[in-house]
């Protein structure tokens, strides 16, 4: 074990920069056991000043420059600054605002001791006493505010629920809320990401970690590195547990869980239309399902990082935490005139990952999410692969594709509508309907199960696929969907359970058969998206058996996607009886 637990670690430099430093900071725990350090920025004022909170796995000492170089290089100039941070508002801005700005490490990461175990109760116990003790401080005005994209947004959702003392605010920017949807099992199948995120993103900060410093990935532990036996024992491996856990009873999950209708809190939820793979879901359904008297919902494009930082939408974002942690409202947040719901319309094919072309995008506020003037319209699928919107009069027929295919080369089907005769607008929630089953391969084994793998493309009249600028800069479609078919159980007397977003409880008890030869009946859930598509544009959609484009470095895991349970031959049926259709949120247009 490390040296005992040092607790005169303080340094305070008030010349050296614009605003005041104060590193490794020690905060005793309440709730358990255990202490947090962090690093707070303030500006140089005797003023008492709102506190901006960041608890996370990243290294509070780690500056951007050295987390992401290349996201770094295109940063804003004005959010750079000697004490800069990745995906975390920046202390020279914000302190230059009149905000205090804390940045912890989180339990069991950097120069905190304990258990390393994200998005655990544990983390968000000790999180919630970081937000208390901020409010409590000499120098604050007694409010927080919790600012941050990803991994800094997910954590908001769930400490906001817990409702801790002082906390009056908070903007998740591009973040999950759900840990089980959102995160770790799309429909029922892990995701694949979790292993570069944890070992690049949550391994190399461990608390006792040795070589920090030689690799400047912030300085090494201060009371000196463990052995790996120890550093084993004082983490939990996310990648591990999860794969290891199938269903949200499971009590990984149910001690993760948390109710997003317990937030009561202020928010501002920024998300972004092309983080189809992971965070999208979670800001808008976000949104939605919380409490919160005074609740915002703000759609942007581009990458995953760059807009959090970028003039127009840091100043709706000050301007929000002015209103809430000030009380200097110059934009109708607090007195009801500022419509809840600002989108940004996708329309035209101005290319992907280009902030400057994207600017053409045009924005609108409504006023609820999803738009109640939406028109659910079914497309039907046909056999001979058409989008229509009348049902296919057919006796029997059926389209195959292998189940599994290769991982670089996933086989699909792809159903096509009629170039637009004017143009639509589609914008909210998306479900398909389908009738399926499985066979096996010559000579091979019974397949148990079905994997479905759902995405809706977006093609220009003159034939070109329109891409969107996804989490990374990569090309992105509409949006994707999927499902485990064994894990088809709806649960229609759920309070939340709606036509348009099918409520599924993943219990272990909802599993059912997939028996080869059976047909299935599956509605599945397509994350929500946004685009006005133009005259004699088209629209695609595909039945897949693995990821295909568009899913970048988030696609799933492959470990339990095994030839034993899933390689076979996949069928879509058509008949009077397996009407298979996709149901599309068309917004008529505005007179």
């Amino acid at each position: 074990m490390p040296n005992k637990i040092r607790d005169d670690l303080l340094v305070v430099d008030k010349t050296s920069f614009p605003y005041i430093v104060e590193q490794n900071v020690t905060i005793k725990l309440k709730t358990f056991d255990g202490l947090v350090r962090c690093n707070i920025y303030r500006p140089k004022t005797e003023e008492k000043v709102p506190v901006l909170v960041t608890y996370g796995p990243y290294g509070k000492d780690i500056h951007y420059s050295e987390f992401y170089m290349k996201s770094y290089d295109e940063l804003n100039p004005k959010h750079k600054s000697a004490h800069s941070s990745f995906e975390t508002p920046d202390p020279g801005f914000w302190t230059a605002h009149n905000y205090a700005v804390l940045r912890a490490d989180e339990v069991g990461i950097g120069q905190s001791p304990g258990i390393l175990d994200t998005m655990s109760k544990s983390t968000t116990d000790a999180f919630a006493d970081v937000i208390e003790w901020a409010a409590e401080q000499s120098w604050s005005n007694g409010k927080v505010g919790l600012l941050g994209i990803s991994y800094f947004a997910g954590s908001q959702w769930r400490v906001a629920a817990r409702r801790p003392k002082g906390l009056a605010a908070i903007v998740p920017v591009d973040g999950m809320a759900d840990y089980y949807r959102d995160r770790c099992r799309h429909g029922g199948i892990l995701t694949g990401f979790l292993k570069w995120w944890f070992d690049r993103q949550v391994l190399s900060n461990q608390y006792g970690l040795a070589g920090k410093a030689n690799r400047n990935w912030g300085p090494d532990t201060i009371e000196g590195d463990l052995s790996e036996e120890e550093l084993a024992q004082n983490r939990h491996d996310q990648t591990v547990e999860t794969a290891q856990h199938f269903f949200r009873d499971d009590p990984y999950y149910v001690s993760r869980d948390y109710n997003l209708q317990d937030i009561v809190t202020p928010l501002l939820s920024f998300g972004n239309w092309g983080s189809i793979m992971i965070h999208l879901h979670g800001n808008y359904e976000g949104f939605r399902l919380a409490s919160s008297e005074k609740k915002f919902l703000r759609m942007v494009v581009g990458r995953h990082d760059l807009p959090f930082y970028d003039d127009e939408h840091v100043e709706v974002i000050k301007s929000f935490l002015d209103a809430f942690l000030k009380d200097q409202d110059r934009d109708g947040w607090t007195d009801g005139t500022r419509p809840p719901v600002d989108l940004i319309l996708r329309k035209g094919n101005v290319g992907f990952n280009n902030p400057i072309a994207e600017k053409a995008f045009k924005r609108r506020f409504e006023q609820e999410w999803p738009l109640a003037r939406t028109q659910y319209t079914k497309y039907y699928l046909t056999p001979d692969r058409q989008l229509t919107r009348e049902p296919p009069s057919v006796h029997y027929d059926r389209l195959s594709y292998p189940a599994l295919g290769n991982i670089n080369n996933p086989q699909y089907i792809q159903f096509s509508s009629a170039p637009l005769s004017d143009e639509q607008e589609l914008t909210g929630y998306i479900v398909a309907h389908l009738n399926v089953s499985v066979t096996p391969l010559p000579g091979g084994t019974v397949p148990t199960d079905i994997d479905l793998f759902l995405t809706l493309r977006h093609f220009a009249a003159d034939g070109t696929e329109v891409y969107y600028t996804g989490i990374t800069g990569e090309p992105v479609p509409l949006c994707k969907g999927w499902q485990r078919v064994s894990l088809r159980t709806v649960n229609k007397d759920h309070p939340l359970h709606r036509d348009w977003l099918p409520y599924r409880d993943y219990f272990s008890c909802d599993v059912l058969p997939v028996v080869v030869g059976e047909i299935y009946p599956v509605d599945v859930e397509v994350w929500a998206t946004n685009v006005i598509a133009e005259k004699g544009d088209r629209f695609v959609f595909e039945v897949a058996s693995g990821d295909t484009q568009g899913s970048g470095n988030f696609g799933h895991d492959t470990s339990e996607r095994s030839p034993e349970k899933l390689a076979g031959m996949n069928h879509v049926h058509f008949s009077p009886q397996n009407v298979n259709w996709i149901s599309l949120p068309v917004i008529p247009a505005i007179s």
